[in-house]
C-alpha cells in the first residue's frame, strides 16, 4: 500500500514519538509498503537515530515563523560550532559520533529567551508553538494527497496538530488511522486548552477509521470516554532486535560496584529525588543518568556525592541502547498518570538487563515486570529503595544479581519493533480492506 504519515515529531527530533515512527516506518517499508512522511522542517541533525531505508520518502515543510527561526539557528550552530567537539571517551565507537557529550546547563540566557518566546507562543497557538505548523502542513497535505493518491492516511499524535490536519481532509474519503498514544485531553493539558482538546478527541473518534493506543489502560480510558463504536487497538512502544553498537560503554561501568543506569527525561510527574537520597545507603552503589538537561537539584546532588551519582549528559539513541545492555540494573520511574508507560521501559525489556521499577501503585509496568520476572518493583520510598539497593549490592558482590530472573529476548519479542511493524502492517491492511467497495 501507499501510506502517507503525518508526523510532526520525526527525525531530527529525538522524542519518543519520533523514535516510535522512525522504527515503524522502517518496518512498514520492509513489509513492502510505500511510505511517505509529511513533517515539519526543524533543521539540523541528531546523531544516533535509527537509519531509515531510502524508500521512505520524507516531505519536510516550513514549521512556522518561530520554529523556523529556531531551526535556522540550530543549523547555523551545527555548521559553525564555537567550541571543539568533546574528546573521545571510553564509551566511544568507530562511527564518528561522540557518545557522551558535556552536560548542558539547565538554562543559559539564550535558552531562557527561547523558553520565554515559546511560552508566549503557547498562549496564541494550540497546543503550543508547534501549532504554527497547522496552516503550512494543511497546504502541503492537500498537495501530497493530489500528487500521491495514497491508500491510507496516518496521524501520529503528539502534537494534536497532526490530528487537526487529518480532520481537515476527512471529506476525501481516505481511510484515516490515528496513532493516539497519549490522550489529547490529559492531566497536563493547560486549563485554557482543555475544552478544545476534548472536542478534538471527540472528533477523532467520530471520523477515524481506526485508533491506536500504547497500552490497555489507555484503551479502557478512551472507550469509557468515547464509547466502543470506533475500532481501537493497542500497539505498545518497542525495542530493536538489532545488536548493540560494539564497544560502546566499554570501561564505563566498574566491576566492584552496583551500577544503576537511568536514560531519559525527568519531569515533575516522574520523580527521582527519593532514589538520589537512597543512594547514600551504600558507597558501592552508583547511579548514572543520561539526560540532555537535569534540574538544579540533581546537579547539586552530583556535586555532593560524585562517587555515587554520575551525569552522562546527552547520549545518542543508539549509544543509550548499548549502555542499557552493559549496566547492572536499569531504573524505571512510574509516571503519575497510570495510563502512560514510559517508552524507555520497552527499551529496557529488550536490553537483557534487570529493571528496578519505582512506583507507589501496582501499575502496568509493575505487573509486566512481575509476570515476566524481569526485575524488581519497589515503592518510591527512601527506606524501601535503600533496603532493595543493599540487597542488590550484596547479590552483585556474590555474582548472583540475575538469579531467579528471566532476561532473554524470547518472552518479550512481541514488543520488538520488528514484531510491532508486522502487527501494524496487518492492521492497516484490514482497515484498507474495510473501506474498499
Amino acid at each position: 500500500m501507499r501510506l502517507l504519515l503525518i508526523a510532526y515529531e520525526f527525525p531530527p527530533s529525538p522524542s519518543p514519538q519520533s523514535l516510535r515512527w522512525t522504527y515503524l516506518a522502517r518496518e512498514l517499508a520492509r513489509q513492502g509498503h510505500e511510505v511517505h512522511v509529511l513533517t515539519a522542517d526543524l533543521g539540523g541533525t541528531t546523531p544516533g537515530l535509527p537509519d531509515l531505508p531510502d524508500s521512505v520518502r520524507v516531505h519536510r515543510t516550513w514549521p512556522g515563523l518561530l520554529r523556523g527561526a529556531l531551526a535556522w539557528h540550530r543549523e547555523y550552530r551545527q555548521r559553525n560550532p564555537r567550541a571543539p567537539a568533546p574528546a573521545p571517551t571510553p564509551a566511544a565507537d568507530g562511527d564518528g559520533v561522540a557518545p557522551v557529550a558535556a552536560l548542558r546547563p539547565p538554562r543559559n540566557w539564550k535558552q531562557r529567551i527561547s523558553e520565554a518566546v515559546q511560552a508566549i507562543a503557547a498562549w496564541v497557538h494550540y497546543p503550543d508553538i508547534r501549532g504554527e505548523w497547522r496552516g503550512h502542513g494543511r497546504r502541503a497535505l492537500r498537495r501530497l494527497l493530489a500528487e500521491l493518491r495514497p491508500d491510507l492516511l496516518i496521524s501520529s499524535h503528539e502534537p494534536p496538530t497532526t490530528l487537526e490536519l487529518g480532520l481537515a481532509v476527512r471529506g476525501a474519503g481516505l481511510p484515516w488511522v490515528v496513532d493516539l498514544g497519549d490522550p489529547v485531553l490529559a492531566p497536563y493539558t493547560p486549563p485554557r486548552w482543555r475544552a478544545r482538546s476534548l472536542r478534538l478527541e471527540q472528533a477523532v473518534f467520530r471520523h477515524a477509521a481506526h485508533v491506536i493506543v500504547t497500552n490497555p489502560r489507555a484503551l479502557a480510558q478512551m472507550q469509557e470516554r468515547h464509547g466502543t463504536a470506533t475500532p481501537i487497538s493497542v500497539l505498545t512502544q518497542g525495542f530493536d532486535l538489532a545488536p548493540a553498537l560494539p564497544q560502546v560503554g566499554e570501561g564505563l561501568f566498574e566491576p566492584d560496584r552496583l551500577e544503576l543506569l537511568y536514560t531519559g527525561s525527568l519531569y515533575a510527574f516522574r520523580r527521582i529525588d527519593v532514589l538520589l537520597a537512597a543512594l547514600r545507603c551504600d558507597p558501592r552503589v552508583r547511579l548514572s543518568i543520561a539526560a540532555v538537561t537535569v534540574p538544579e537539584s540533581i546537579l547539586a546532588a552530583a556535586r555532593e556525592m560524585p562517587g555515587q551519582l554520575r551525569l552522562l549528559g546527552f547520549l545518542p539513541h543508539r549509544h543509550a541502547l548499548a549502555l542499557q545492555r552493559r549496566a547492572d540494573v536499569l531504573v524505571n520511574i512510574a509516571n503519575d498518570e497510570p495510563a502512560q508507560i514510559p517508552g524507555k521501559f520497552y527499551e529496557y525489556l529488550g536490553s537483557g538487563r534487570p529493571i528496578l521499577h519505582l512506583s507507589d501503585t501496582q501499575d502496568l509496568v509493575a505487573e509486566r515486570i512481575a509476570s515476566l520476572r524481569r526485575g524488581w518493583v519497589c515503592a518510591n520510598d527512601e527506606a524501601d529503595i535503600a533496603a532493595r539497593l543493599l540487597q542488590l549490592a550484596g547479590a552483585r558482590a556474590r555474582g548472583m544479581l540475575d538469579d531467579g530472573l528471566s532476561l532473554d529476548a524470547g518472552p518479550v519479542r512481541e514488543h520488538s519493533w520488528q514484531s510491532l511493524g508486522a502487527q501494524l502492517s496487518g492492521l492497516l491492511a484490514q482497515v484498507a480492506a474495510r473501506r474498499r467497495p
